[in-house]
Protein backbone atom coordinates (compact mmCIF):
# COMPACT_ATOMS: atom_id res chain seq x y z
CA UNK A 1 0.00 0.00 0.00
CA UNK A 2 1.26 3.76 -0.52
CA UNK A 3 0.96 3.99 3.39
CA UNK A 4 3.62 0.96 3.30
CA UNK A 5 5.57 2.34 0.93
CA UNK A 6 5.42 5.70 2.66
CA UNK A 7 7.48 3.53 5.67
CA UNK A 8 9.79 2.04 4.08
CA UNK A 9 11.17 5.86 2.48
CA UNK A 10 10.89 6.96 5.82
CA UNK A 11 13.42 4.55 7.34
CA UNK A 12 15.40 4.45 4.62
CA UNK A 13 15.85 8.43 5.21
CA UNK A 14 16.44 7.75 8.62
CA UNK A 15 18.37 4.66 8.57
CA UNK A 16 20.76 6.81 5.94
CA UNK A 17 21.09 9.51 8.21
CA UNK A 18 22.35 7.13 10.88
CA UNK A 19 25.15 5.41 8.82
CA UNK A 20 26.40 9.03 7.49
CA UNK A 21 26.36 10.15 10.79
CA UNK A 22 28.42 7.02 12.06
CA UNK A 23 29.54 4.93 9.35
CA UNK A 24 31.65 2.52 12.39
CA UNK A 25 28.17 1.80 14.05
CA UNK A 26 27.29 -1.79 12.63
CA UNK A 27 23.67 -1.72 14.06
CA UNK A 28 22.87 0.91 11.50
CA UNK A 29 24.27 -1.27 8.50
CA UNK A 30 22.52 -3.86 9.69
CA UNK A 31 19.03 -2.16 10.27
CA UNK A 32 19.05 -0.67 6.27
CA UNK A 33 19.23 -3.98 4.66
CA UNK A 34 16.58 -5.67 6.65
CA UNK A 35 14.52 -2.22 5.76
CA UNK A 36 15.60 -2.99 1.95
CA UNK A 37 14.86 -7.13 2.66
CA UNK A 38 11.29 -6.53 4.23
CA UNK A 39 10.76 -4.05 1.03
CA UNK A 40 12.03 -7.24 -1.03
CA UNK A 41 14.79 -5.88 -2.72
CA UNK A 42 17.34 -8.45 -1.58
CA UNK A 43 20.35 -7.37 -4.22
CA UNK A 44 20.27 -3.72 -2.31
CA UNK A 45 20.14 -5.15 0.79
CA UNK A 46 23.62 -7.64 0.17
CA UNK A 47 24.76 -4.25 -1.71
CA UNK A 48 24.29 -2.38 1.84
CA UNK A 49 25.43 -5.07 3.69
CA UNK A 50 28.88 -5.50 2.06
CA UNK A 51 29.79 -2.19 2.35
CA UNK A 52 28.83 -2.11 6.16
CA UNK A 53 30.94 -4.83 6.34
CA UNK A 54 33.79 -2.75 4.80
CA UNK A 55 32.76 0.01 6.47
CA UNK A 56 32.75 -1.91 10.04
CA UNK A 57 34.94 -4.67 9.22
CA UNK A 58 35.58 -5.65 13.33
CA UNK A 59 32.07 -5.70 13.41
CA UNK A 60 31.12 -10.04 13.60
CA UNK A 61 27.32 -9.17 13.21
CA UNK A 62 28.01 -7.14 10.39
CA UNK A 63 29.60 -10.43 8.93
CA UNK A 64 27.08 -12.51 10.17
CA UNK A 65 24.25 -10.63 8.15
CA UNK A 66 26.15 -9.89 5.26
CA UNK A 67 26.38 -14.36 5.30
CA UNK A 68 22.73 -14.73 5.96
CA UNK A 69 21.76 -12.86 3.32
CA UNK A 70 23.83 -14.57 0.53
CA UNK A 71 23.73 -17.94 -1.00
CA UNK A 72 25.75 -20.43 1.09
CA UNK A 73 29.22 -20.61 -1.75
CA UNK A 74 28.90 -17.10 -1.24
CA UNK A 75 28.20 -16.90 2.68
CA UNK A 76 31.43 -19.31 3.13
CA UNK A 77 33.58 -16.60 1.23
CA UNK A 78 32.31 -13.68 3.26
CA UNK A 79 32.96 -15.80 6.84
CA UNK A 80 36.54 -16.85 5.46
CA UNK A 81 37.10 -13.12 4.87
CA UNK A 82 35.13 -12.30 8.24
CA UNK A 83 37.47 -14.24 10.19
CA UNK A 84 40.84 -12.62 8.94
CA UNK A 85 39.64 -9.54 10.52
CA UNK A 86 37.79 -11.19 13.52
CA UNK A 87 39.64 -13.65 14.30
CA UNK A 88 38.33 -14.70 17.57
CA UNK A 89 34.78 -13.95 17.04
CA UNK A 90 33.36 -17.43 17.93
CA UNK A 91 29.96 -16.90 16.29
CA UNK A 92 31.50 -16.36 12.52
CA UNK A 93 33.36 -20.13 13.18
CA UNK A 94 30.46 -21.73 14.53
CA UNK A 95 28.76 -20.09 11.52
CA UNK A 96 30.76 -21.42 8.65
CA UNK A 97 30.89 -24.76 10.34
CA UNK A 98 27.06 -24.94 10.37
CA UNK A 99 27.61 -24.35 6.58
CA UNK A 100 29.03 -27.28 5.65
CA UNK A 101 27.30 -30.22 4.81
CA UNK A 102 29.80 -32.57 5.91
CA UNK A 103 31.17 -33.78 8.73
CA UNK A 104 34.96 -34.15 8.29
CA UNK A 105 34.53 -30.15 6.79
CA UNK A 106 32.51 -29.36 10.07
CA UNK A 107 35.82 -30.64 12.23
CA UNK A 108 37.97 -28.66 9.86
CA UNK A 109 35.95 -25.45 10.33
CA UNK A 110 36.36 -26.39 14.09
CA UNK A 111 39.63 -27.50 14.72
CA UNK A 112 41.10 -24.30 12.63
CA UNK A 113 38.69 -22.45 15.37
CA UNK A 114 40.21 -23.94 18.44
CA UNK A 115 43.71 -22.87 16.85
CA UNK A 116 43.18 -19.80 16.78
CA UNK A 117 40.68 -19.70 20.30
CA UNK A 118 41.79 -22.65 22.26
CA UNK A 119 39.96 -21.15 25.31
CA UNK A 120 36.39 -21.35 24.17
CA UNK A 121 34.47 -23.83 25.83
CA UNK A 122 31.67 -23.30 23.74
CA UNK A 123 33.89 -23.93 20.67
CA UNK A 124 35.30 -27.47 22.22
CA UNK A 125 31.59 -28.69 23.00
CA UNK A 126 30.96 -28.00 19.32
CA UNK A 127 33.55 -29.70 18.27
CA UNK A 128 33.74 -33.18 21.03
CA UNK A 129 29.99 -33.29 19.74
CA UNK A 130 31.00 -34.52 16.18
CA UNK A 131 33.63 -36.90 17.42
CA UNK A 132 32.87 -40.82 18.66
CA UNK A 133 33.53 -41.58 21.83
CA UNK A 134 37.52 -42.59 21.25
CA UNK A 135 38.14 -39.19 19.89
CA UNK A 136 36.05 -37.58 21.96
CA UNK A 137 38.15 -38.50 24.95
CA UNK A 138 41.44 -37.63 23.12
CA UNK A 139 39.77 -34.02 22.49
CA UNK A 140 38.30 -33.49 25.90
CA UNK A 141 42.22 -34.62 27.63
CA UNK A 142 42.99 -31.69 25.19
CA UNK A 143 40.49 -28.93 25.99
CA UNK A 144 41.10 -29.79 29.98
CA UNK A 145 44.70 -28.34 29.46
CA UNK A 146 43.74 -25.47 27.38
CA UNK A 147 40.25 -24.69 29.63
CA UNK A 148 41.62 -26.05 32.88
CA UNK A 149 37.96 -23.71 34.70
CA UNK A 150 35.84 -25.64 33.00
CA UNK A 151 33.97 -28.18 34.93
CA UNK A 152 31.72 -29.36 32.41
CA UNK A 153 34.42 -31.03 30.18
CA UNK A 154 36.39 -32.41 33.66
CA UNK A 155 33.06 -34.32 34.33
CA UNK A 156 32.74 -35.43 30.57
CA UNK A 157 35.96 -36.86 30.55
CA UNK A 158 35.72 -38.17 33.70
CA UNK A 159 32.71 -40.11 32.53
CA UNK A 160 34.18 -41.81 29.31
CA UNK A 161 37.65 -42.92 31.06
CA UNK A 162 37.77 -46.18 32.40
CA UNK A 163 37.81 -45.94 36.65
CA UNK A 164 41.54 -45.70 37.06
CA UNK A 165 41.95 -43.03 34.58
CA UNK A 166 38.96 -41.48 35.76
CA UNK A 167 40.37 -41.05 39.24
CA UNK A 168 43.35 -39.31 38.27
CA UNK A 169 41.24 -36.80 36.32
CA UNK A 170 38.88 -36.03 39.16
CA UNK A 171 41.75 -35.41 41.18
CA UNK A 172 43.49 -33.01 38.74
CA UNK A 173 40.24 -31.38 38.18
CA UNK A 174 39.89 -30.40 42.05
CA UNK A 175 43.27 -29.16 42.26
CA UNK A 176 42.48 -26.49 38.93
CA UNK A 177 38.57 -26.10 40.63
CA UNK A 178 39.20 -26.86 44.62
CA UNK A 179 35.88 -25.06 45.72
CA UNK A 180 33.12 -26.58 42.86
CA UNK A 181 31.39 -29.10 44.88
CA UNK A 182 29.76 -30.78 41.25
CA UNK A 183 33.77 -32.40 40.90
CA UNK A 184 33.48 -33.50 44.60
CA UNK A 185 30.41 -35.42 43.56
CA UNK A 186 30.95 -36.67 40.48
CA UNK A 187 33.99 -38.45 42.04
CA UNK A 188 31.78 -39.63 45.31
CA UNK A 189 29.56 -41.10 42.27
CA UNK A 190 32.34 -42.73 40.67
CA UNK A 191 33.58 -44.90 44.21
CA UNK A 192 30.10 -45.85 44.59
CA UNK A 193 29.97 -46.94 41.27
CA UNK A 194 32.63 -49.40 42.13
CA UNK A 195 30.57 -50.24 45.37
CA UNK A 196 33.53 -48.51 47.83
CA UNK A 197 31.13 -47.66 50.37
CA UNK A 198 33.60 -46.01 52.58
CA UNK A 199 34.81 -43.74 50.26
CA UNK A 200 31.68 -42.06 49.22
CA UNK A 201 31.00 -40.97 52.38
CA UNK A 202 35.17 -39.96 52.56
CA UNK A 203 35.44 -37.82 49.81
CA UNK A 204 32.16 -35.98 50.29
CA UNK A 205 32.98 -35.45 54.28
CA UNK A 206 36.47 -34.08 52.84
CA UNK A 207 34.47 -31.72 49.56
CA UNK A 208 32.72 -30.01 52.35
CA UNK A 209 35.39 -29.60 54.85
CA UNK A 210 37.58 -28.35 51.39
CA UNK A 211 34.57 -25.35 50.85
CA UNK A 212 34.59 -24.20 54.84
CA UNK A 213 38.03 -23.96 54.76
CA UNK A 214 37.79 -21.33 51.23
CA UNK A 215 35.09 -19.61 53.11
CA UNK A 216 32.53 -20.77 50.06
CA UNK A 217 29.15 -20.03 51.53
CA UNK A 218 27.41 -23.61 52.13
CA UNK A 219 23.20 -23.21 51.52
CA UNK A 220 22.01 -26.25 52.59
CA UNK A 221 19.05 -26.36 50.36
CA UNK A 222 21.15 -26.27 47.56
CA UNK A 223 23.36 -29.14 49.16
CA UNK A 224 19.64 -31.13 49.14
CA UNK A 225 18.99 -30.41 46.20
CA UNK A 226 22.63 -31.73 45.11
CA UNK A 227 21.66 -34.93 47.18
CA UNK A 228 17.97 -35.80 45.23
CA UNK A 229 19.69 -35.12 42.05
CA UNK A 230 22.40 -37.73 43.18
CA UNK A 231 19.59 -40.11 44.01
CA UNK A 232 17.53 -39.54 40.17
CA UNK A 233 21.33 -40.56 38.96
CA UNK A 234 20.99 -43.83 41.20
CA UNK A 235 23.78 -42.67 43.13
CA UNK A 236 21.64 -43.41 46.79
CA UNK A 237 25.30 -43.80 48.68
CA UNK A 238 26.27 -40.49 48.03
CA UNK A 239 22.65 -39.01 48.70
CA UNK A 240 22.96 -39.92 51.81
CA UNK A 241 26.62 -39.09 52.46
CA UNK A 242 25.50 -35.31 50.99
CA UNK A 243 22.78 -35.11 53.73
CA UNK A 244 24.68 -36.32 56.46
CA UNK A 245 27.30 -33.72 55.84
CA UNK A 246 25.19 -30.49 55.31
CA UNK A 247 21.46 -31.12 56.60
CA UNK A 248 22.72 -29.26 60.06
CA UNK A 249 24.08 -26.38 58.29
CA UNK A 250 22.55 -22.86 59.22
CA UNK A 251 19.78 -25.05 61.65
CA UNK A 252 20.10 -23.61 64.97
CA UNK A 253 19.67 -26.64 67.61
CA UNK A 254 16.54 -25.94 68.96
CA UNK A 255 14.53 -25.89 65.14
CA UNK A 256 16.20 -29.11 64.21
CA UNK A 257 13.37 -31.04 64.62
CA UNK A 258 10.59 -29.31 62.89
CA UNK A 259 13.24 -28.17 60.13
CA UNK A 260 14.27 -32.15 59.07
CA UNK A 261 11.09 -33.08 59.20
CA UNK A 262 9.92 -30.04 56.95
CA UNK A 263 12.84 -31.41 54.29
CA UNK A 264 11.84 -35.13 54.81
CA UNK A 265 8.28 -34.46 53.83
CA UNK A 266 9.85 -32.02 51.27
CA UNK A 267 11.92 -34.58 49.61
CA UNK A 268 8.93 -37.70 49.80
CA UNK A 269 6.95 -34.76 47.79
CA UNK A 270 9.35 -34.91 44.99
CA UNK A 271 9.66 -38.59 45.20
CA UNK A 272 13.14 -38.36 46.51
CA UNK A 273 12.36 -41.20 48.60
CA UNK A 274 16.39 -42.03 49.35
CA UNK A 275 16.93 -38.51 50.03
CA UNK A 276 13.99 -38.47 52.57
CA UNK A 277 15.64 -41.84 54.48
CA UNK A 278 19.03 -40.20 54.97
CA UNK A 279 17.17 -36.89 56.62
CA UNK A 280 15.37 -39.30 58.41
CA UNK A 281 17.98 -41.17 59.62
CA UNK A 282 20.26 -38.07 60.87
CA UNK A 283 17.08 -37.00 62.30
CA UNK A 284 17.28 -40.18 64.71
CA UNK A 285 20.93 -39.67 65.31
CA UNK A 286 20.07 -36.58 67.14
CA UNK A 287 16.81 -37.34 68.59
CA UNK A 288 17.09 -41.66 69.00
CA UNK A 289 15.11 -41.35 72.21
CA UNK A 290 11.81 -39.41 70.32
CA UNK A 291 8.86 -42.48 69.88
CA UNK A 292 7.32 -39.98 67.45
CA UNK A 293 10.46 -39.95 65.52
CA UNK A 294 10.68 -43.63 65.33
CA UNK A 295 7.39 -43.86 64.19
CA UNK A 296 7.29 -41.78 61.15
CA UNK A 297 10.55 -43.71 60.02
CA UNK A 298 8.35 -47.31 60.49
CA UNK A 299 5.58 -45.50 58.02
CA UNK A 300 8.47 -44.35 55.42
CA UNK A 301 9.89 -47.77 54.93
CA UNK A 302 6.19 -48.73 55.36
CA UNK A 303 4.80 -47.26 51.99
CA UNK A 304 8.03 -46.62 50.40
CA UNK A 305 10.79 -48.98 51.34
CA UNK A 306 11.01 -53.51 51.71
CA UNK A 307 10.06 -55.44 54.04
CA UNK A 308 13.42 -56.00 54.80
CA UNK A 309 14.01 -52.19 55.19
CA UNK A 310 10.67 -51.98 57.45
CA UNK A 311 12.14 -55.02 59.88
CA UNK A 312 15.57 -52.95 60.22
CA UNK A 313 13.91 -49.74 61.54
CA UNK A 314 11.49 -51.51 63.74
CA UNK A 315 14.45 -53.80 65.05
CA UNK A 316 16.02 -50.29 65.52
CA UNK A 317 13.32 -48.93 67.60
CA UNK A 318 12.88 -51.77 69.42
CA UNK A 319 16.60 -51.95 70.88
CA UNK A 320 16.25 -48.37 71.30
CA UNK A 321 13.37 -47.76 73.12
CA UNK A 322 12.27 -51.25 74.23
CA UNK A 323 9.74 -50.17 76.57
CA UNK A 324 7.71 -48.97 73.85
CA UNK A 325 5.19 -51.98 73.23
CA UNK A 326 4.47 -50.44 69.63
CA UNK A 327 7.45 -51.64 67.40
CA UNK A 328 7.69 -55.02 68.79
CA UNK A 329 3.71 -55.49 67.99
CA UNK A 330 4.66 -54.31 64.73
CA UNK A 331 7.78 -56.10 63.91
CA UNK A 332 6.11 -59.60 65.05
CA UNK A 333 3.04 -58.88 62.78
CA UNK A 334 5.04 -58.14 60.23
CA UNK A 335 6.93 -61.40 60.77
CA UNK A 336 3.79 -63.12 61.07
CA UNK A 337 1.85 -61.72 57.72
CA UNK A 338 5.08 -62.89 55.78
CA UNK A 339 4.84 -66.04 57.51
CA UNK A 340 7.81 -66.64 59.49
CA UNK A 341 6.28 -68.00 62.63
CA UNK A 342 9.09 -68.51 65.02
CA UNK A 343 10.57 -65.31 64.23
CA UNK A 344 7.27 -63.72 65.29
CA UNK A 345 7.40 -66.06 68.11
CA UNK A 346 10.93 -65.12 69.58
CA UNK A 347 10.16 -61.57 68.84
CA UNK A 348 7.61 -61.38 71.20
CA UNK A 349 9.21 -63.58 73.67
CA UNK A 350 12.15 -60.82 73.86
CA UNK A 351 9.52 -58.18 74.08
CA UNK A 352 7.76 -59.69 77.42
CA UNK A 353 11.25 -60.17 79.07
CA UNK A 354 11.76 -56.80 78.43
CA UNK A 355 7.69 -55.64 79.46
CA UNK A 356 6.87 -58.16 81.97
CA UNK A 357 3.55 -56.43 82.80
CA UNK A 358 2.30 -55.85 78.89
CA UNK A 359 -0.87 -57.17 78.84
CA UNK A 360 -0.86 -56.22 74.99
CA UNK A 361 2.09 -58.03 74.15
CA UNK A 362 1.12 -61.03 75.94
CA UNK A 363 -2.06 -61.19 74.57
CA UNK A 364 -0.08 -60.66 70.59
CA UNK A 365 1.58 -63.95 71.95
CA UNK A 366 -1.85 -65.21 72.74
CA UNK A 367 -3.17 -64.53 69.09
CA UNK A 368 -0.15 -65.71 67.43
CA UNK A 369 -0.46 -68.91 68.50
CA UNK A 370 -4.28 -69.29 68.12
CA UNK A 371 -4.32 -68.01 64.94
CA UNK A 372 -2.07 -70.16 63.96
CA UNK A 373 -3.55 -73.11 65.13
CA UNK A 374 -1.27 -74.07 68.54
CA UNK A 375 -4.52 -73.78 70.41
CA UNK A 376 -2.70 -76.19 73.32
CA UNK A 377 0.16 -74.44 73.79
CA UNK A 378 -1.42 -70.96 73.49
CA UNK A 379 -3.48 -72.28 76.63
CA UNK A 380 -0.73 -73.79 78.82
CA UNK A 381 2.51 -71.82 77.84
CA UNK A 382 1.37 -68.49 77.21
CA UNK A 383 -2.45 -68.04 78.88
CA UNK A 384 -1.22 -69.74 82.69
CA UNK A 385 2.37 -67.37 82.34
CA UNK A 386 0.05 -64.15 81.33
CA UNK A 387 -2.35 -64.78 84.24
CA UNK A 388 1.00 -65.18 86.62
CA UNK A 389 2.70 -61.99 85.28
CA UNK A 390 0.12 -59.71 83.23
CA UNK A 391 -2.92 -60.23 85.48
CA UNK A 392 -5.58 -57.61 84.04
CA UNK A 393 -9.13 -57.63 83.04
CA UNK A 394 -8.54 -57.85 79.51
CA UNK A 395 -6.51 -61.21 79.89
CA UNK A 396 -8.68 -63.02 82.53
CA UNK A 397 -11.33 -62.50 79.62
CA UNK A 398 -9.21 -63.63 76.37
CA UNK A 399 -8.20 -66.58 78.83
CA UNK A 400 -11.55 -67.32 78.94
CA UNK A 401 -12.43 -66.95 75.54
CA UNK A 402 -9.72 -68.99 74.25
CA UNK A 403 -11.05 -71.62 77.34
CA UNK A 404 -14.56 -72.18 75.58
CA UNK A 405 -13.50 -71.71 72.16
CA UNK A 406 -11.98 -75.25 73.08
CA UNK A 407 -14.83 -76.29 74.44
CA UNK A 408 -13.85 -76.44 78.27
CA UNK A 409 -16.77 -74.39 79.17
CA UNK A 410 -16.40 -75.68 83.19
CA UNK A 411 -12.59 -74.67 83.35
CA UNK A 412 -14.15 -70.54 81.17
CA UNK A 413 -16.09 -70.10 83.92
CA UNK A 414 -13.11 -70.64 86.59
CA UNK A 415 -11.46 -68.31 85.17
CA UNK A 416 -14.44 -66.14 85.16
CA UNK A 417 -14.95 -66.38 88.79
CA UNK A 418 -10.96 -65.83 89.15
CA UNK A 419 -11.46 -63.13 87.26
CA UNK A 420 -14.67 -61.76 89.15
CA UNK A 421 -12.73 -61.94 92.50
CA UNK A 422 -9.75 -59.73 91.39
CA UNK A 423 -11.88 -57.01 88.95
CA UNK A 424 -15.03 -57.64 90.27
CA UNK A 425 -16.46 -54.35 88.58
CA UNK A 426 -16.12 -55.84 85.52
CA UNK A 427 -18.99 -55.94 83.64
CA UNK A 428 -17.91 -58.29 80.89
CA UNK A 429 -17.24 -60.92 82.97
CA UNK A 430 -21.00 -61.13 84.67
CA UNK A 431 -21.87 -61.51 80.52
CA UNK A 432 -19.72 -64.02 79.35
CA UNK A 433 -20.84 -65.95 82.75
CA UNK A 434 -24.54 -65.73 81.73
CA UNK A 435 -23.78 -66.45 77.64
CA UNK A 436 -21.67 -69.59 78.81
CA UNK A 437 -23.79 -70.89 82.00
CA UNK A 438 -27.17 -70.57 79.47
CA UNK A 439 -26.03 -71.18 75.66
CA UNK A 440 -23.07 -74.00 76.08
CA UNK A 441 -24.04 -75.87 79.38
CA UNK A 442 -28.06 -75.00 79.43
CA UNK A 443 -27.98 -73.88 82.98
CA UNK A 444 -29.98 -71.11 83.60
CA UNK A 445 -30.44 -70.90 87.43
CA UNK A 446 -26.40 -70.51 87.05
CA UNK A 447 -27.21 -68.19 84.26
CA UNK A 448 -29.53 -66.17 86.54
CA UNK A 449 -27.00 -66.43 89.28
CA UNK A 450 -24.18 -64.24 87.08
CA UNK A 451 -27.16 -61.27 86.36
CA UNK A 452 -27.87 -60.89 89.93
CA UNK A 453 -24.19 -60.84 90.65
CA UNK A 454 -23.36 -58.48 87.94
CA UNK A 455 -26.17 -56.07 88.37
CA UNK A 456 -24.59 -56.02 92.10
CA UNK A 457 -21.60 -54.89 91.82
CA UNK A 458 -22.34 -52.56 88.51
CA UNK A 459 -25.23 -51.35 89.16
CA UNK A 460 -24.41 -48.30 86.95
CA UNK A 461 -24.07 -50.87 83.94
CA UNK A 462 -26.62 -49.74 81.21
CA UNK A 463 -25.41 -52.74 79.05
CA UNK A 464 -25.82 -54.95 81.79
CA UNK A 465 -29.69 -54.10 82.92
CA UNK A 466 -30.92 -54.40 79.37
CA UNK A 467 -28.99 -57.30 78.68
CA UNK A 468 -30.62 -58.63 82.13
CA UNK A 469 -33.90 -57.49 81.58
CA UNK A 470 -33.96 -59.61 77.68
CA UNK A 471 -32.06 -62.48 79.39
CA UNK A 472 -34.44 -62.77 82.84
CA UNK A 473 -37.51 -62.50 80.27
CA UNK A 474 -36.37 -65.09 78.51
CA UNK A 475 -35.38 -67.21 80.92
CA UNK A 476 -39.10 -67.02 82.49
CA UNK A 477 -40.26 -67.95 79.72
CA UNK A 478 -38.51 -70.82 78.98
CA UNK A 479 -39.25 -71.70 82.79
CA UNK A 480 -42.94 -71.87 81.99
CA UNK A 481 -43.10 -73.71 79.27
CA UNK A 482 -41.19 -76.26 81.04
CA UNK A 483 -43.43 -76.35 84.25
Amino acid sequence: TSAEIGDIQKARLLLKSVRDTNPHHGAGWIAASRVEEAAGKIPQARKIIQEGCEACPENEDVWLEAARLHPENVAKTILATAVRHVPKSVKIFLYAADLEQDAAAKKAVLRKALEAIPTSVTLWKHAIELEDAEDARILLGVAVEKVPTSVDMWLALARLESYDNAKRVLNKARKHLPVERSIWIAAAKLEEAQNHKDMVDKIIGKGVKTLLRHNVVLNRSQWLKEAESAESSGATLTSASIVKHTVGIGVDLEDRFRTWMGDCQDALGRGAVSTARAIMTESLKSFPAKKSLWLQAVELERKHGSTASLDEVLAAASERLPRAEIFWLVRAKEKWLSGEIDSARDILSKAFELNPESESVWLAAVKLEWETGENERARVLLLLRVRERAATDRVFMKSAILERECKKFEEALKLIEEGIRAFPSFEKFYMMGVQISKDDLNNTERARNFFQRGLRACPKSIVLWILASCRMNALRSLGSTSN
